[in-house]
């Protein structure tokens, strides 16, 4: 199975010099500047308050894997996010004006382009699962996990994300791990 490893993809610093972002995927792989990814997978870390970028005709998630938490102004109305809560799904348009709970915060960030299918992002607690046929599918783990794929396990290092494109229906189990995240991408 194809991953990523957090330690391995290099920083990027954002336009606004407010953080930088690690890129774990973009898929399908570039074949050319006229073929973009569909779907980007990253983990930022933010040191100051600003604006998101803008990405039209993207829909983004967002979890605080880090840190105190964020508070994001959305055209809906401001919402707080911290550890403990669920990534939270918004337009891409909307470039919210970020700003700190209390000090720098380590994130994860899931895009996926409008017409490229439906991209989900939710909490994977020991035990749950993910079945049935997607375009791709992904756990990010921010701690050391166990995943059953198909009854072999594979050992996954903090900050590993583990991706799959097959579209087989096999049966993924987080077996042991805390702050994980299960991606799926159903084409629409």
């Amino acid at each position: 199975m194809p991953h990523a490893l957090l330690a391995d993809c290099p920083p990027q610093p954002w336009r606004n010099g407010g953080g930088t972002t690690r890129e774990l995927l973009a898929w399908p792989p570039a074949r050319g500047a006229h073929e973009p990814w569909r779907l980007r997978v990253s983990v930022a870390e933010i040191a100051t308050d600003g604006p998101f970028s803008p990405f039209p005709g993207v829909e983004r998630w967002f979890a605080v894997l880090h840190g105190d938490g964020v508070r994001l102004a959305l055209p809906s109305g401001d919402v707080t996010l911290t550890p403990d809560d669920a990534p939270l799904a918004f337009d891409g348009e909307a470039a919210p004006m970020c700003r700190l709970v209390a000090g720098p915060t380590r994130d994860l960030n899931v895009m996926a382009r409008r017409g490229a299918g439906v991209a989900t992002l939710r909490v994977a607690a020991p035990g749950s699962r993910l079945e049935g046929e997607v375009a791709l599918r992904a756990l990010y783990t921010d701690a050391a996990a166990l995943l059953d794929v198909d009854g072999r396990t594979e050992a996954l290092a903090p900050g590993t994300l583990w991706w799959s494109d097959a579209r087989d229906a096999a049966t993924w189990t987080l077996r042991e791990g805390r702050r994980a995240f299960w991606l799926t991408l159903e084409e629409a």
